[in-house]
């Protein structure tokens, strides 16, 4: 079991909504039930750029202008894991926000990750998400430039700390 690994989440802005995936169609997904960016894990050779790029299209069939596009930062997400072989799973999350896009919005039925929704921005602490999000929302929210934030949780899902350099 691969315990560290390297993954995007683009914030992708229409009027003062979200798009968000509700993540219920995976069997085994660390992510069920949650709603999350979009995104997801690298394929050999990709750069972060690369990796968004195609994510965003795969998943909702949108294309981002590469212009506008912001890398905002990265989240070390760690949670402990008894079943990984050091007892921890680490994620570097590489965070996007864009707010410039082309193309049509596939069908929630077509998207093999959950169902894709504009989510206002004042209603997503209302819905299951990853505790940490809801800091580098605020930090995304805020334009703080380039951050690194670490999020550390135990093996349940519990937001135990977290560090912002």
């Amino acid at each position: 079991m691969n315990t560290l690994v390297n993954t995007t989440l683009c914030y992708i802005q229409k009027d003062d909504c979200y798009l968000m995936i509700h993540r219920v169609k995976k069997v085994n997904d660390y992510n069920k039930d949650k709603w999350i960016g979009i995104g997801g894990k690298f394929e050999n050779g990709e750069s972060p750029f690369d990796c968004v790029r195609r994510e965003v299209l795969e998943e909702t069939g949108l294309i981002l202008n590469e212009e506008k596009l912001e890398y905002r930062g990265i989240v070390t997400f760690v949670c402990k894991n008894s079943q990984a072989p050091d007892g921890l799973f680490t994620e570097f999350m590489h965070l996007f926000w864009c707010d410039d896009f082309d193309g049509t919005l596939i069908d929630s039925d077509d998207c093999n990750e959950g169902v894709l929704e504009w989510i206002p921005k004042s209603a997503m602490n209302d819905l299951p998400h990853w505790k940490g999000d809801e800091i580098f929302l605020d930090l995304i929210e805020k334009r703080v430039p380039f951050f690194s934030l670490k999020l550390n949780y135990d093996e349940e899902g519990n937001l135990l700390n977290y560090l912002i350099n």
